[in-house]
């Protein structure tokens, strides 16, 4: 059985950012977006919010074994990251397009953290269906969903993975 995909506008894009910006009762003193599906709705927020000092943090999900079960246990590999002086005793705000699994950023979050940074997550769109964390969820989010959602951003990217199949991780 396929699962069920969502194709959103960039206009939803502009209403889910207008719904999440009331949210926030933090000031924060930094970002920290999760590329690659974090830069747009981090941009868009970073504006919002005026928030200036904004950094990036890619990671990566490294797996051998083709079994499910290995795939979600590979320990994350931080292919970019700020340093931990700029993230020490400030208010970040983690911004990613969507909370799947929850897996890249609760890592990124967890990060921020050992480097004694007070982080708090954000997301467009929260599946907690396919959520691996029973009691955690974002702690800013726009939208609860079931679906594989495409961005605006990723449609017209040609031939490329996000069209074809629903990843495991996010």
């Amino acid at each position: 059985m396929g699962k069920r995909k969502e194709l959103v506008t960039w206009q939803e894009v502009e209403r889910l950012v207008d719904h999440l910006t009331p949210q926030f009762t933090t000031e924060f003193d930094s970002m920290v977006i999760v590329t690659r599906g974090g830069i747009v709705p981090g941009g868009m927020l970073c504006d919002a919010l005026n928030i200036e000092n904004v950094m990036t943090a890619s990671v990566d999900f490294p797996f051998e074994s083709q079994l499910e079960v290995a795939k979600l246990l590979a320990w994350p590999q931080f292919i970019q990251f700020p340093d931990d002086t700029r993230l020490a005793g400030r208010r970040v705000l983690v911004v990613d397009d969507v909370w799947g699994s929850g897996r890249t950023i609760t890592a990124v979050k967890n990060r921020v953290s050992a480097a004694g940074g007070f982080p708090s997550t954000c997301v467009l769109h929260f599946n907690p269906h396919r959520s691996l964390f029973s009691q955690a969820r974002p702690d800013y989010f726009a939208a609860t969903t079931d679906a594989y959602i495409i961005y605006p951003w990723e449609v017209n990217r040609g031939v490329d993975k996000v069209l074809l199949e629903c990843p495991e991780e996010g």
